[in-house]
């Protein structure tokens, strides 16, 4: 019997893991209300001014079925990126000089932010960004209206 290349040379498989916590809950049954609030209850909780944004993740085939490589969804997502928004920090958008209209977005609202902006936090092999409130540089109904359609 051969051994793998990989224990040959003494290596571990390194791996290959995706970058939005989406696509593991998409593969998994759907779970009971009790179990989807013990997976917010691991997310961090953005403290003052801070906004927690679950970076949008474009689709990685066609409409046809053809597979999109990583690097052509990043350069499709080259200025800026879209997330839904988490959590709202208990600060953010209370300055009434800042923000004489009120908050930009709340919990469920999708948004446009710079590509790298906030802070990247690796949970379960995805990734969230903790953002400034002043960060946000738009809303927008569905991320994939603004991103080039494959």
């Amino acid at each position: 019997m051969t051994e793998p290349l990989s224990v040959l040379n003494n290596q571990k498989e390194v791996p290959k893991s995706r970058e939005a916590l989406q696509e593991k809950y998409d593969k998994e049954p759907k779970r009971k209300e009790q179990d989807l609030t013990s997976e917010h209850a691991k997310l961090p909780i953005p403290t003052g001014w801070r906004i927690l944004v679950l970076p949008f993740k474009m689709k990685d085939r066609t409409k046809g079925g053809i597979l999109i490589t990583d690097d052509v969804v990043e350069r499709a997502q080259v200025a800026s990126t879209c997330g839904l928004v988490l959590k709202v920090g208990p600060d953010a958008y209370k300055d009434k000089e800042r923000y004489p209209e009120g908050p930009w977005c709340k919990k469920g609202t999708w948004v446009v932010f710079a590509r790298y902006a906030g802070s990247r936090i690796k949970i379960d092999g995805g990734e969230v960004r903790l953002l400034n409130d002043d960060e946000v540089l738009a809303t927008v109904e569905n991320p994939e209206d603004i991103f080039h359609d494959f």
